[in-house]
């Protein structure tokens, strides 16, 4: 076939090569020329791949199939082009579908706006303590082209934990999953999916298909709905959970202790307990629904209860999602840079009584007044940076008026210093300074990591200051 790759990247590098060595004629459009392009280029053209930088708009002539790496809009003029020339459209993760093989392993599958990485990596933490052979794949880790084209040749994996995001979800209509979850949903990436019901609809699509269980948020009513309108294999379950008591068919907490009314004999009298709230690392409210989830998935795939304990106690989060960074003078610093949006902001604002809050950068169309109404009781005081916070600002006046915020007035990386320093004015002796931004980065650092970082190098320059 003559196939056309849309953008090289984390993604489409991997597709032309997989496509290039099953015989395919590759050519790959990519809208950005550069040096980092220019060097992928050269690694794919001995392998036969043709490589076109700057002109990410133009159909090449011929074409049979459009793969796409995510992030391109469905707006984009290559994907029109395909349209009216009657070309398919498939994204990465439909194409490694396709390529599985018969025995390839099944998938258990994570989406929503809020929790994915590290409730798959809890996914995979916990199939390992069982045992099994797996992987933390999809939107993380290795590109799924090259684990199922691996499979033949490796030792099998056994199952695989697969995180998706809406936009893989927007191109992989074939997707047919063992088991899968919506963690959650509420606006996000809108610009990219048009409106909130058809990001919903996209997230919805990891339920389609399924054989075993379709895994929802009790408190998320959005995501019980999704499972109500997915078309399931016969005998496909619904299973909730719940940071509440569970009723029958859900997993939840009871005194501390993560329990199953799903996966035991006698669902209606009887709960199975898993783990502690103690072995969840960090036990805020929020990683004890991703705990929930990844031991329903792990359960659903016939995982023992110890192997559930074990695997979350194994389990540690990736840095700047609620990471500990130190404790100066009574308070506590905690980086979670990764709060990129208001939904991940509440969750973690949640987790702390007494708080002086560090927020600000890109808002991407968001607004700010139910975050600040549903935490003004919580906030000691707030620091804002970045460019968009204004909208924070005008919300903390109209919902917190009494409490104390420092308006920095810079974009430049040297805010973060001059912010933890106002924010290690404002706290007391027991409160928690957070970094949770409710925004993205790319006004003030080229990612979410480095603004962590930063936080962490600002704290650091507080306990050397105290030495």
């Amino acid at each position: 076939m003559r196939i056309t790759v849309a953008g090289l990247g984390v993604s489409g590098v991997p597709a032309a090569r997989a496509l290039a060595g099953l015989g395919a004629t590759v050519t790959v459009v990519n809208g950005i020329d550069g040096e980092r392009p220019r060097a992928q280029a050269a690694e794919l053209e001995p392998l036969g791949v043709t490589v076109r930088l700057g002109d990410g708009d133009t159909l090449p002539e011929g074409t049979e199939l459009v793969v796409t790496t995510p992030g391109w809009k469905p707006t984009s003029p290559l994907f029109v082009a395909a349209e009216a020339a009657g070309v398919p459209v498939w994204g990465d993760v439909e194409l490694a579908w396709r390529l599985r093989g018969p025995d390839s392993a099944p998938w258990l599958a994570v989406t929503g706006t809020n929790g994915k990485t590290t409730t798959v990596r809890m996914l995979a933490a916990i199939l390992e303590a069982e045992g099994l052979r797996t992987a933390a794949v999809g939107n993380i880790g290795v590109p799924l082209v090259d684990v199922v084209l691996g499979e033949s040749t490796d030792r099998p994996y056994d199952v695989l934990a697969v995180e998706l995001s809406s936009y893989q979800l927007h191109w992989a209509p074939s997707v047919r999953a063992h088991s899968a979850t919506v963690l959650n949903l509420a606006p996000d990436h809108l610009d990219w999916h048009g409106s909130m019901e058809a990001y919903a609809a996209d997230k919805g699509r990891i339920y389609e298909g399924n054989t075993v269980a379709c895994v929802y948020n009790v408190a998320d009513k959005a995501t019980e709905d999704l499972v109500r309108s997915a078309d399931v294999e016969e005998g496909c379950r619904a299973i909730g959970f719940t940071l509440g008591t569970p009723g029958p068919s859900q997993l939840g907490v009871v005194e501390g202790i993560l329990v199953d009314r799903a996966f035991v004999e006698n669902r209606q009298q009887q709960a199975q307990e898993l783990a502690e709230v103690a072995d969840v690392t960090p036990p805020a409210p929020h990683n004890i629904a991703n705990a929930l989830a990844a031991a329903a998935l792990a359960r659903a795939f016939g995982v023992r209860p110890t192997a559930v304990r074990d695997g979350l106690r194994a389990f540690h989060p990736d840095a700047h999602r609620i990471q500990h960074i130190a404790d100066v003078d009574g308070v506590s610093y905690i980086d979670d840079s990764k709060a990129t949006n208001t939904h991940a902001a509440e969750a973690s604002l949640a987790a702390y009584e007494h708080i002086v809050w560090i927020a600000g950068g890109l808002a991407k169309g968001a607004t700010f007044d139910e975050l600040v109404t549903k935490s003004a009781a919580r906030l000691r005081g707030v620091v804002l940076i970045g460019a968009d916070r204004a909208l924070i600002r005008e919300a903390l006046a109209r919902h917190a008026p009494d409490v104390p915020v420092v308006d920095l007035d810079r974009t430049d990386t040297g805010a973060m210093p001059e912010a933890v320093r106002e924010a290690a004015r404002l706290a007391e002796p027991g409160d928690t300074v957070l970094l949770a931004p409710a925004c993205a980065s790319m006004d003030m650092f080229v990612n979410y990591n480095k603004r962590g970082d930063a936080f962490a190098d600002a704290v650091g320059e507080l306990t050397a200051r105290d030495r």
